[in-house]
Parts: structure tokens; C-alpha cells; sequence
């Protein structure tokens, strides 16, 4: 066997005007011989008598072998015969083929003059004779002159059944598999119609050109051909469908010998094989051809491929007597074939080989080719793996070409973009960029995007990289880095106006998948690079059209310096999104707009809905100009410094594209109005830091018209505060506003603000914190306003000190020790401890004692008239030091020895008749205890109903008798006493549960402790004898 060039020609029109065309040839496929499967030095034996062999054919059921003696052999993949049967008894099959499980023959028989026609069901068997069952049966004879036949054709659904004759006459039945399935007749088929005629020229192929299929949509026309070859002509004729039943129609003058003519793998084209060149032809007629020059003996087709058996030289004026003695040259018998494997679609030579024994057939089954010679050896062309076919043809650097194998293969788009990968790296070291990059492009999606990006790094290459990141953003596939890359090259280059195509550009392309959240490129590395690199309005135009607020504000205040198109954008935003971004650029914008930006937090704080500017007269009032000393009122004030949260607010999609020379003012569009709960002002004071006077309006205004709450009225009940649910947050924002308020008027130190203060002070409506305002009043120095806190929270004792520290402070005034004496006359009478403070106070110097002396006497009344303190106690505050005398309380000291010296008395008199009493009981006890002191009993009358007592009677030791009547039954306590008895005990337990309760016990004892402990020693409590442990 030898592998040679081979020459082809893409011919014309005209077969005698041809351009040379060298076609590659490969070894796509390996040859390796069939043996025996019993005989491993044989070849299969059904084959060893190849001569016999008439036909053969590829079927559903296994490989299909006729012989010349009329009989069908079923082979496996082993060609060991499975099934064999006689199919025309004494004759021969000359053709048959196989569809869906039927096989259509036809032959002659010894019995029949002319051709037979027999359809088998190969899923059948007869039980007779273990054939497949017998269809039909009938002759081919359209004439009473009988003409052998030459080809014929059956469609892939059996509707059709082509038969050609020797005189050029074509046979075509219609609605066959129609026919199969009736019960008529065995010989009953459909009527023939004879559609073509062409005497004296025979016919010498046909083939049904067939439907699209599923996988083949783009084809335009639905109906079914037929295509006619005589050995000068192709004919087509219309079978089925609009149009069909007219007369054939002529394609070309040129036809082809017997044997050279075949349908293409996809039943779409019919190829013919001629001296000078290969032919195909579709419903339009004849296409480019390839002259393959040289004698065909025969056509066939496996899969895409196309097989030409020729003689082993390639002129056409070859004799027998040269081709003999080439085949004798090859140690054959003189009838030497070449086999040639092309591929028409790529356009390459699969295979080439000289069979010197000749070939019988050429057989496509089970995916391989098999050449079956004349001697009866068999030999298997094994088509290798798509791997290795790419393998070679990557080594001759033939990428276009494994490019077209690849689709012909249909190969997964994986295999696909490596071969553009592939032929991309071979570009790339032979130094062609843009062809390198047009193949990179197409491998997006398989191949890691950094695998490109590192090879065009390099400045020269630069351009390149532009157009691969382009496409790679413009499929979606790009990532944050991408982006970043991509920028930085047109920061790079310059190019404002790429830069400004690719940011439109890809805006109009994502508005579709903008609502669904997904962007062609990473929004926030596009506007951080744009702004890395000063390009400020692209970074704007990315965020406001994507709707990225933060982003926004953050490039036109941090980066171009254009508050107010900033200010004018918050207030189009939204309570939502303006709350949480004035929190991050609320000072810069004080800083520099504090007008507008004051007007936007209070607008922010009290309007629930858009924040659209007001139109109504200002009705803040207006406050008088503060130092630019920051205050101190921030350390009192907890302020949250966290970064607010994400922007949340409802987006709409743009209806244009907006252009980036247009002024950065057009504004988002406003939100729906929503019930939302208005922010916290609080969130807002540290950026009053320096803006004092601002910060000043900023509460009033907030604090009048979110609550209603001023200075110069009442707060009002009409204002709306359901949006804010939460009360006790309220109340605290409230309280909040108010002491910094309260501060700020503190701070300003001016009269007018001192007296806004006061009012702040004595108001019982506005909800100030006392204890806050005490610590502020107390930091500025603020006199009026501590009285009035400390009188506001009872802290009567702290004002009587403060002026008592003045007066120390300063003794000449005496202002001072006369506001104590007129806040005792005040507070005294509700607080009584306050006497001995002031007491102690005016008898602590000469001065104060001779300035006061009247009012020591009066308090020391007031003491006395209400027992405040016990006379012991006065001397003793009045002796701590020598400044009060003896004769100052003189007449008062006697007046109070005189008291208690009649108390004493009293309560002497009274501690002798509780010990009398205390004997008699006593001696009672001792006597009743007594066994031998004999009780007497007096009693004449009963005690109960006043009777005189007659026996039976009652006697008790309590001296009191009854009629035993007068008793109830089994009573053995005295009536009388018992009531009396049982009143002592109850106070008995009493006592016992109050002296369990010990915590009760000692809050009493830390509020009257000498009284409580003496009543606890007289009722038993602290020496208790529990009445469960004596005996009654």
C-alpha cells in the first residue's frame, strides 16, 4: 500500500476550464486487516468466495451479504453470519436496501422472465422456513420488453421507492410503506409512474434528496427530490410537495458512468465521480467541483467522507496494458485499485492506498470503512480520534483547517476555542498582533481572560489589549479588574473620546440587564479609576446614572468642589438617602454653603416627603451673632460617629442618555412620598461644631416645627407626630434639642440669649433636663439659673448653702445671710431640718447673730411649737461655739426642764400601777398553781342566765359557774372568758408574725430606732415565748 500526492482541480462550469488546487493530504485514517474469527490467519469466510458476492449493504439488523446464487447472509460485527436465507430462488440479488427494519431487493429468479421486486420484514421471522417475512412481491416490468435494472433508490421514510432501468427509463412508487401495511395481495403494490425517460441513455443513479432535518433548520425548501443520473445528464424531478408531478428537470449536460453516482451523507447532494473531476449537485444545480483526474471505478460515501476507487495512475489516457502492468508492479493480478478517502467539506485528502488484488466492494458500517478485495481479504480503515486529527494538523500549523474539522465534527465550543487559542499563540510568536487578538476574541469565554491580558501588557501592544477588554465588558464576562485595566488604558492614551464611547456605550447596552441588577461592568471600580484619574464628570455621570447617591456626593464634594449642585441633588434624593449623606458631608457642606445647607437639616428634620425648597416666609427666628470659639457643649452631647448606612432608595430607570458636557445639575427623580419616621436631629450636631449662630436656628427651627415647641408660646397640639412611633425617642430628641439650645444661649454670654435661657429654665412645658441644665448653669456661672433648678428639684437645703457660701464668700453683704432667712420662711414649713441648718448659720458669728437675733428667737419658737429639736439638742448646737450666751435661751431652756420634769412624773405614776397590777396577777397565777390550796367556790347565781345555781352547776377556776344547761355539750372553757382570752392571743400571734418580719422591724428601727426597740421589748417581740411551746 503507498501513500502519493494527489492532484485536484476546482473546476468551472466547464470541465475543460480548471485551476490547479493542491489539497493536503493526511493519514486521518489507519488500515488494519479483518480476520477470522475462528481463524486468526484467514480472512472471514463468508468472504473467501468474493467473486459470489453481488451486493452489499449496511443495515439496522447487521451488515446485509448477497451472493450471486440469490441468498442474503445477516453478519455481525465479528462477520459471522447470523441469519442466511434464499430471497430469489435460483438467481441472483443484484440490489438491496434497508430501512427501518424493511429490505427492499430486487434480482432475478429462473422462474421469472426479467426483475423481481421483494420487500422483507426484517423483525420478522417465518416459521417455516426462518427467513424474514415476505412483504410483497412483484415484477419490474414496465413494458412487455423486459430491461435489466440498473440502480434504484428508496426514501428514509419508505414513501418512495426510485427504480432505474437500463433503456433510461425511471419507475417511481408512491405511498409504499402505505402499501406494506395492507392486507391485499403479496404482489399488490403501488401503480408505477414512469417519470423520466432518456433511450438510449441509461440510468445510472438516483437518490431522494431528503426532507431537513431537526439539526438542519436553514434549509429552505420542505419538499422531497429526486435526483436522475444518466451517463450525459443529471435530471431532478419534484416528488412531493407545492409543485410537485411535473417532468423532470435538466441540471447538467454532464453524467457519469454506472456505480459512479451517490448520495452525500446528509441526503442533500448528489456527488458523481467522472475522469476529470468530481462532481456535486444540489436543487440549484451544480456546484464548485474538484477534478480529481483520473479512470473511476466506483463512488461511496461513510459519514462526511466521500471514497473514490480508481486505478493506481492518475492519466486519463491510461490503457489496460499500462494499468495491468502498474498492478503487476504492485505483486497484484492485473487489477489494481487505488482508494482514495476525501474530505469535501475541509477540503483534504483523509486517506490513499493501492489494493493490488483489486477491489469487490467498499463497505460503511459501524463507523468504520471496509475494503473488501477481489481475493477475498478484508481490510478495516480505521478513522482516528478528533484529538489526534487536530494533533497533526497543529503541527503543520494548519489552525484554519482544524478550525473547519472541528465544525464538521460539531465538537463542543471548548475544542472550538482552544484551536482559536492555539492559532492565537501561533500568531503571537510570529509577531502578528491583530491577528493574534481577532482569535483571542473568539476564544472569550473558555479561555482565562489573563491569559490574553499578560500577553499585551507591553506598551506597543497596548491597542490590542483595548480591543479585547472591549468585547470582554461588551459580553459581560469582565470583572472588577478588567474594568480597572481597561480605564487605566484609555486614562492612559488619553482618550477622552473612547472613554466617553465605552461609559455610553455600555450604559445603553445595560438597560436591559439594569433592572436585574446586572451591569456589563463593575460600577464601583469604573468610578474609582475615573476619579484616580481627575476624570470627575465620568465618574458623576456613572454614578447618578446608576444611581449610586453616595458616590455621587462623594465625587462632586470631595473631588470637584461643586457644593451646590451636591446640595441641590440631596434634596431631590429623599429623606432616606439625604439623612444618611448629610451625616457624612453635613460639615463640609456648613463649611461651605451654611445657609442652604442649615434650611436643607431643618427641612431634613420636620417634612416628612420630598424635600423640595420652601416657598413660605422663613419663620425662624432670628439669632443674634455667637463667638467663633467652639463650645463646649459637645463633650455633654453622645454623638454617634459610625458611618451611616447604604443608601436605600427607590430607583428609576432613566427614559435618555444623559451627556457628559451637560451641567452635572439634572436631578434624580424624587422618590414616592412614604410615611417614614422623620431622622433624629442629634445625628446632625457635630457638624454645627463651628457654626455656632447656625446651630442656634437649626434647633429653634426644628424644635418649632417638628413639636411645636418655642420660647414665645405654648407647644402646640395640632402638630402631626404619628410618623413618629417612637415616643420614648421622642421625648429623648427633645430633651436633647433643648439642652444644647440651652448651652448655646449659656455660651453666647450675651443679655438676650441669658434671658432666652431663663425662659428655657422656668418653663414647665418645654422638656429640658434639669439635671443637665443644673450642670451647665453651674459650668457658666449662672446664678438665677441654679436657684430656679434647685427649687424645681426640691433642693431646698442647696440653696440655703449657696447663700450661706456667698455670705462666706463675702461677709460684709448682707444680701446673702438675709436671701437664707427668706428662703427658710419659704421652705421651712414643708422642711423642717431646714431650721437647724439655718440655726447653725446665724449663731456661727457675732455678726451674723447680732444682724439676726430676732429671727434665732423666732425660729427658736418655731422649734419648739413644733417639737422640731429636743432642747438637748439646741444647747448643743448653740454651745458648739461661744457666740451664743446662756441668757438667749435663758427663758426658753426653763420652759422645757419645766415639761419634761411633769412628764417624768407622769410616767412614774404610771410604771406604779402597772407593777401593782402586775403583783395581783402574779399572786392569782400562784395560787392557782398551787395543789394544796383548796378553791372555794361562792358563786350562788349562774353567770350565763342569772339563775340561782342548783345542781347540776359548772364550776371554773376563773371564779365563774353555769347550770350545766346553760353550757353547750363537751364545753370546757368558760364562756366568758374565753372570748377575752382568745382576743390575748390573737395579739399573741401577732406579735410572733411581727417578729418573722425582721426587715419591717429594722425600717422601722432606722426611722423611730429608741421608740420601736422599747415598744419591741413591751410587746414581747425581741424575748418572744411562742404560745405552741406553753401548755393551756
Amino acid at each position: 500500500m503507498v501513500n502519493t500526492t494527489v492532484q485536484v482541480v476546482a473546476a468551472t462550469a466547464s470541465p475543460s476550464v480548471t485551476r490547479p488546487l493542491q489539497l493536503r493530504q493526511f493519514a486521518f485514517f489507519d488500515a488494519h486487516p479483518v480476520k477470522d474469527v475462528h481463524d486468526l490467519a484467514s480472512p472471514p469466510e463468508i468472504f473467501k468466495n468474493a467473486s459470489e458476492i453481488s451486493t452489499v449493504a449496511s443495515s439496522s439488523a447487521g451488515l446485509l451479504v448477497a451472493d450471486i446464487h440469490g441468498s442474503i447472509h445477516t453478519l455481525n460485527k465479528e462477520f459471522v453470519s447470523t441469519t442466511s436465507w434464499v430471497a430469489h430462488v435460483g438467481g441472483r440479488v443484484m440490489h438491496m436496501a434497508e430501512r427501518n427494519g424493511v429490505l427492499v431487493t430486487i434480482g432475478e429468479e429462473s422462474a421469472v422472465r426479467g426483475s423481481l421486486l421483494k420487500i422483507w420484514d426484517l423483525g420478522k421471522t417465518d416459521k417455516r422456513n426462518q427467513a424474514p417475512v415476505l412483504l410483497k412481491s412483484a415484477k419490474v416490468q414496465p413494458s412487455n420488453k423486459p430491461h435489466p435494472v440498473s440502480c434504484f433508490a428508496l426514501s428514509s421514510a419508505l414513501s418512495f421507492l426510485a427504480i432505474g432501468l437500463a433503456d433510461g427509463t425511471v419507475l417511481l412508487y408512491r405511498h409504499l410503506d402505505q402499501s406494506l401495511s395492507s392486507t391485499t395481495s403479496l404482489t399488490a403494490l403501488p401503480k408505477t409512474r414512469i417519470i423520466h425517460e432518456s433511450s438510449p441513455e441509461p440510468i445510472t443513479g438516483l437518490g431522494f434528496r431528503e426532507l431537513p432535518s431537526p439539526t438542519n433548520a436553514d434549509a429552505k425548501d420542505n419538499n422531497l427530490h429526486l435526483f436522475i443520473v444518466t451517463t450525459n445528464t443529471v435530471h431532478l424531478y419534484h416528488v412531493s410537495g407545492k409543485g410537485s408531478g411535473g417532468s423532470s428537470v435538466l441540471l447538467d449536460d454532464i453524467g457519469c458512468g454506472l456505480g459512479c453516482a451517490v448520495m452525500d451523507w446528509r441526503a442533500e447532494k448528489i456527488v458523481l465521480a467522472r475522469d476529470e473531476a468530481v462532481y456535486a449537485y444540489g436543487l440549484h444545480g451544480r456546484e464548485p467541483p474538484y477534478a480529481y483526474e483520473g479512470y473511476k471505478s466506483s463512488i461511496h460515501t461513510h459519514l462526511n467522507y466521500v471514497i473514490v476507487v480508481s486505478p493506481p495512475t492518475t492519466a486519463t489516457t491510461t490503457s489496460s496494458a499500462t494499468r495491468k502492468l502498474a498492478a503487476q508492479a504492485a505483486g497484484g493480478d492485473g487489477d489494481a485499485s487505488r482508494v482514495t478517502v476525501f474530505d469535501m467539506e475541509n477540503k483534504v485528502v483523509g486517506y490513499t492506498g493501492v489494493f493490488a488484488e483489486g477491489i469487490r466492494e467498499v463497505i460503511s458500517e459501524w463507523g468504520n470503512i471496509y475494503i473488501l478485495t477481489n481475493n477475498g481479504q478484508l481490510t478495516r480503515l480505521a478513522e482516528k480520534s478528533t484529538s489526534a486529527k487536530l494533533s497533526m494538523l497543529y503541527a503543520k500549523a494548519l489552525y484554519p483547517l482544524a478550525l473547519s474539522l472541528a465544525q464538521t465534527q460539531h465538537l463542543d465550543e471548548s475544542y472550538v476555542a482552544d484551536i482559536h487559542r492555539q492559532h492565537g499563540d501561533h500568531l503571537y510568536t510570529k509577531g502578528d498582533w491583530d491577528g493574534a487578538m481577532t482569535c483571542y476574541l473568539k476564544t472569550i469565554g473558555w479561555v482565562k481572560p489573563s491569559y490574553v491580558v499578560r500577553k499585551f501588557l507591553d506598551a506597543q501592544r497596548i491597542h490590542n489589549l483595548v480591543t479585547y477588554l472591549q468585547e470582554l465588558h461588551a459580553l459581560g464576562l469582565a470583572n472588577a479588574d478588567h474594568t480597572t485595566l481597561l480605564l487605566n488604558t484609555y486614562t492612559k492614551l488619553k482618550d477622552v473620546a473612547r472613554l466617553d464611547s465605552f461609559i455610553k456605550t455600555e450604559s445603553r447596552r445595560s438597560g436591559a440587564a439594569e433592572s436585574n441588577g446586572d451591569l456589563p461592568f463593575d460600577l464601583d471600580t469604573a468610578i474609582r479609576v475615573c476619579r484616580q484619574a481627575g476624570y470627575f464628570d465620568h465618574a458623576s455621570y456613572l454614578a447618578k446614572r446608576y444611581k449610586r447617591h453616595e458616590e455621587y456626593l462623594r465625587v462632586m464634594i470631595e473631588d470637584a468642589g461643586k457644593y451646590g449642585e451636591a446640595l441641590t441633588y440631596l434634596r431631590h434624593l429623599g429623606a432616606v438617602a439625604a439623612e444618611s449623606n448629610l451625616a457624612r458631608y453635613g460639615r463640609a457642606m456648613l463649611d461651605n454653603l451654611p445657609e442652604e445647607t442649615t434650611q436643607l437639616l431643618i427641612d431634613l428634620c420636620t417634612i416628612s416627603g420630598p424635600l423640595i425648597i420652601p416657598e413660605a416666609e422663613d419663620t425662624t427666628p432670628q439669632q443674634s451673632s455667637a463667638p467663633a470659639n467652639a463650645p463646649s457643649y459637645l463633650s455633654y452631647l453622645a454623638l454617634s460617629r459610625a458611618p451611616a448606612p447604604e443608601d436605600k432608595v427607590e430607583e428609576s430607570n432613566p427614559d435618555k442618555e444623559e451627556d457628559l458636557t451637560e451641567p452635572q445639575t439634572t436631578q434624580p427623580s424624587a422618590p414616592t412620598p412614604s410615611k417614614d419616621k422623620r431622622p433624629s436631629p442629634t445625628l446632625y450636631f457635630a457638624h454645627f461644631v463651628d457654626h455656632p449662630s447656625y446651630f442656634v436656628r437649626f434647633l429653634e427651627s426644628v424644635a418649632a416645627r417638628r413639636w411645636g415647641q418655642s420660647l414665645s408660646s405654648l407647644p402646640s397640639s395640632l402638630l402631626d407626630t404619628s410618623l413618629d412611633k417612637d415616643e420614648d425617642l421622642e421625648k429623648y430628641n427633645q430633651a436633647a434639642v433643648w439642652n444644647t439650645l440651652l448651652e448655646l444661649y449659656l455660651d453666647g454670654g450675651s443679655p438676650e440669649q441669658q434671658e432666652k435661657a431663663l425662659k428655657v429654665l422656668t418653663s414647665d412645658s418645654l422638656p429640658c433636663d434639669k439635671t443637665h441644665a443644673l450642670i451647665l448653669c453651674s459650668s457658666y456661672s449662672y446664678t438665677r439659673g441654679l436657684v430656679i433648678l434647685w427649687e424645681k428639684l426640691g433642693m431646698y437645703e442647696d440653696i440655703l448653702r449657696f447663700w450661706m457660701d456667698r455670705h462666706n464668700t463675702s461677709p460684709s453683704e448682707s444680701s446673702a445671710s438675709t436671701e437664707v432667712v427668706q428662703a427658710l420662711v419659704r421652705y421651712g414649713p414643708t422642711h423642717p431640718h431646714l431650721y437647724e441648718l439655718v440655726l447653725r448659720f446665724l449663731t456661727s458669728t457675732p455678726e451674723l447673730l447680732t444682724r439676726h437675733q430676732a429671727d434665732v428667737e423666732k425660729i427658736l419658737e418655731h422649734i419648739e411649737k413644733e417639737r422640731i429639736i429636743p432642747p438637748l439638742g439646741v444647747v448643743q448646737i448653740l454651745s458648739r461655739n461661744g457666740v451664743a450666751s446662756v441668757g438667749l435661751v435663758k427663758d426658753w431652756l426653763m420652759g422645757r426642764i419645766k415639761e419634761a420634769r411633769e412628764e417624768v412624773q407622769t410616767d412614774q405614776q404610771l410604771i406604779n400601777s402597772y407593777q401593782l397590777e402586775t403583783n395581783a396577777k402574779l399572786k392569782q397565777v400562784a395560787e392557782l398553781e398551787d395543789p394544796m390550796h383548796a378553791k372555794v367556790f361562792s358563786v350562788t347565781r349562774c353567770s350565763q342566765c342569772s339563775g340561782q345555781l342548783d345542781l347540776p352547776s359548772v364550776h371554773f377556776m376563773c371564779n365563774h359557774s353555769y347550770h350545766q344547761r346553760c353550757l353547750l355539750d363537751h364545753e370546757t372553757e368558760c364562756p366568758l372568758c374565753v372570748r377575752q382570752h382568745g382576743i390575748i392571743q390573737e395579739i399573741r400571734r401577732n406579735n410572733e408574725r411581727m417578729a418573722d418580719q425582721h426587715e419591717l422591724f429594722l425600717a422601722d428601727v432606722q426611722d423611730n430606732g429608741f421608740k420601736v426597740l422599747a415598744g419591741g421589748f413591751g410587746k414581747g417581740v425581741l424575748n418572744m415565748t411562742r404560745l405552741d411551746d406553753v401548755a393551756v
